[in-house]
């Protein structure tokens, strides 16, 4: 198995090319070298960084590392000084070693893995997302840290500012900064602590997700509803542009709780997933 990139000049410490290329243009899908020999099986791109985990279940990550969402740990050089956090190529993530990691996910500030354990525990990383979640200041939030008061994890999804979470059981927890309402709890209250989405999925179990920006989508009963923000103008603009309609809804307004979108046929969701501001989706048609 073989492991492509390829992109644009922004940010290319984000692609895993070497230092001396980090401003080459990748117009076309390029092998990652460094990865010769090593099987990925799941890979997650965040704003501007990379995670990975191998089929041994190891934790790799690279790109931009600030906010400290590559998990590595700021780190000292010559007289104290604080070094660059970026990598160019994939750093196994030093703290994660030795814990089998069976998902992962890169947002924007943060990421998040989840061992394969029989706690299936939730570890993140990121300066914002920790302080968000608690954490005290004497804590280093550039290394993992174990999220509690979760049950058993499967999945993530990491937005802008949130994190969402399913469960063995199908229930789906989130926390954050709420922004738009991208939690789905009814409100645009920060949740400091992961809280369930309950709604349409106290019916249904939840067995995807996915963050965008400052908004989610989820499938649950084979049907995809999508919350928070939805456009900039609260309905569409006369000359018919807006930055919204993400949601899926036939608007552009903000929603606070899941919704359904109807797709006046009858189709089976497989899979979601949320860009910066656009969404889409895999059917079945039933």
């Amino acid at each position: 198995m073989e492991n492509f990139i390829c992109g644009g000049r922004t940010h290319m410490v984000s692609l895993a090319l070497e230092r001396n290329k980090a401003d080459t243009v990748l117009s076309i899908p390029n092998k990652v070298e460094c990865l010769n020999g090593v099987t990925i099986k799941i890979i997650s791109l965040g704003f501007e960084h990379s995670i990975a985990v191998t089929d041994k279940g190891e934790t790799l990550s690279w790109g931009g590392g600030q906010s400290g969402r590559l998990g590595h740990g700021h780190q000292s050089g010559i007289f104290g000084l604080i070094k660059s956090d970026s990598e160019y190529t994939p750093r196994l993530i030093k703290e994660l070693e030795g814990l089998k990691v069976k998902n992962a996910s890169a947002g924007m500030l943060h990421s998040v893995c989840i061992s394969a354990t029989e706690n299936g525990s939730v570890h993140i990383f990121g300066e914002r997302a920790n302080k968000k979640l608690g954490f005290s200041e004497a804590s280093n939030c550039s290394l993992p840290s174990v999220v509690d008061g979760l049950p058993y994890a499967e999945k993530a999804a990491c937005g802008g500012y949130h994190t969402c979470v399913i469960t063995g059981g199908g229930e789906l927890y989130v926390w954050g900064t709420n922004e738009n309402g991208c939690l789905g709890i009814g409100s645009t209250d920060v949740a400091h602590l992961p809280e369930r989405v309950e709604g349409p999925f106290l019916r249904h179990s939840v067995s995807e997700v996915s963050c965008g920006w400052k908004h989610t989508a989820a499938i649950s009963g084979g049907n995809v509803y999508t919350w928070g923000w939805g456009g900039s103008h609260g309905t569409f603009s006369v000359d018919g542009h807006s930055s919204g309609g993400q949601l899926g809804q036939g608007n552009d307004v903000d929603y606070i709780k899941p919704t359904k979108i109807n797709f006046r046929r009858h189709v089976k969701a497989l899979q979601v997933s949320c860009g910066f501001n656009h969404t889409g989706a895999i059917f079945e048609y039933n």
